[in-house]
């Protein structure tokens, strides 16, 4: 029977659960794919650290080179995370024929164009289901079973970390801090959250989906970005009061062939299947021209569900689908589709503006003048009494508008900021349909 030779470069929490499925599922991998997936290395930083899932002390290496220049692998496995030395093995990998694994969307997001001309040039491919949305298909999704469609909008959650700290918030009433606690106590999120909280790990899984969904190469700086840092519960509270539900959304548009994306967080209908996601569950919201609205949801984080994902990528190789995938798709080919990219903020959308204000008379008709000024209509308008937590003297203003140029409402909202009777930079969000 052929055999596929397999070097795993990392064996840290998604490393060690893919040497498990590897070793404990061998016959079952076997039975589908035809072909026996053999583990030749498995490459770490530290040959005696404590790992969550023993692996046998003859595949330890600390040398990835020698693994990938190893004429008995197939398939390299990278799952090292970071830019260095995660491109440069990829690189040597593709350059030595080695068809490659990866769950490292940052890499992708940043160096795309190169790793995949490097594959091509080399006849080799690259796949990378387990780099956005953990256990969730939804790179083969896009790639293989909307293919006969144009995708005209994404709305997806695709930060775990995120979603579980806005849920806690939300569902319990917790703080910003005790909620990121809470993520970092049960593995969702890194002593260092900031790549999670600030939007950056959503940017990077929206410009890899783009790419997929819309054919055009997107560089990470040109999405705009917003990450959950700085959210209070005062904004959760009058959401719910209002009927919403708060969400760090990666969000794209195609419309007459100008693209949009941005990730921010957005006031959620509490009817709309994507407030509904809670925890550090991922789901992904596609409109396709031909198929309509679909939806796909699951864990997006997580040892096994993440390791799942990289061990399907090795049994599409296995297979030859994956190859055939990936030479169709033509990432960041020479030829781009004629779309032209704008900002988010051209983008016409409804908004959420929360202010505090001194409780005396005039104020509303300023502030709503302003919003009149720039073209902008009000759907809402909440003013509650002081707040315990404030100066008697002070009042919340929350005001919903009508759809219009988000650049417009912003112009209004840094107008409305500089209102003597407004004490404090005010609030703000899109509000999705």
């Amino acid at each position: 029977m052929d055999t596929i030779g397999i070097a795993v470069c990392g064996c840290g929490t998604v490393g060690s659960g893919v040497v498990r499925v590897l070793t404990e599922q061998r016959e079952r991998l076997t039975a589908r794919t035809g072909r026996q997936l053999l583990l030749r290395h498995v490459v770490v930083r530290q040959l005696d650290k404590a790992r969550p899932f023993r692996v046998p002390r003859e595949l330890l290496s600390t040398d990835w080179r020698a693994a990938v220049r190893d004429p008995a692998v197939q398939v390299v496995v990278e799952l090292i995370g970071g830019i260095e030395p995660a491109k440069s093995l990829v690189l040597e990998a593709l350059q030595a024929g080695k068809h490659v694994v990866t769950a490292n969307k940052a890499l992708l997001a940043h160096h795309g164009q190169e790793i995949y001309e490097t594959a091509r040039r080399n006849d080799r491919a690259v796949a990378f289901e387990a780099s956005v949305a953990g256990g969730v298909p939804i790179i083969a999704t896009l790639g293989q079973s909307l293919a006969a469609n144009q995708i005209l909008s994404i709305q997806a959650i695709l930060n775990g970390t995120s979603n579980f700290i806005l849920s806690a918030m939300d569902e319990h009433g917790w703080t910003y801090e005790a909620a990121l606690a809470e993520a970092q106590r049960r593995g969702y999120a890194e002593a260092d959250p900031t790549l999670d909280v600030d939007g950056s790990d959503a940017t990077h899984k929206l410009a890899i989906l783009a790419h997929i969904a819309f054919g055009v190469a997107v560089p990470f700086d040109a999405i705009d970005r917003q990450g959950i840092i700085g959210i209070s519960e005062l904004d959760l509270r009058f959401a719910r009061e209002l009927g919403y539900t708060i969400k760090l959304l990666a969000e794209g548009w195609l419309k007459d062939n100008t693209l949009a994306l941005h990730v921010a967080p957005v006031l959620l209908r509490n009817s709309s299947p994507l407030a509904r996601v809670s925890g550090a569950f991922n789901a992904i919201a596609l409109v396709g021209d031909i198929v309509g609205e679909t939806l796909y949801q699951g864990m997006g984080a997580g040892q096994m569900p993440t390791a799942s994902a990289v061990v399907a990528d090795i049994i599409d190789l296995a297979v030859g689908r994956a190859q055939r995938t990936f030479q169709s798709l033509r990432l960041w080919s020479a030829t781009p589709p004629a779309l032209t990219f704008c900002k988010a903020e051209m983008v016409s959308s409804r908004h959420y503006l929360r202010l505090l204000v001194r409780d005396e008379p005039g104020v509303l008709s300023d502030v709503t003048r302003m919003l009149a000024e720039e073209q902008i209509s009000i759907s809402s308008i909440i003013q509650h009494e002081a707040l315990p937590e404030h100066d008697s003297a002070i009042v919340p203003l929350v005001i919903m508008t009508h759809a219009a140029p988000t650049y417009r409402f912003h112009r209004a909202a840094k107008r409305i900021d500089l209102l003597p009777s407004v004490t404090a930079k005010g609030v703000h969000y899109t509000v999705g349909d």
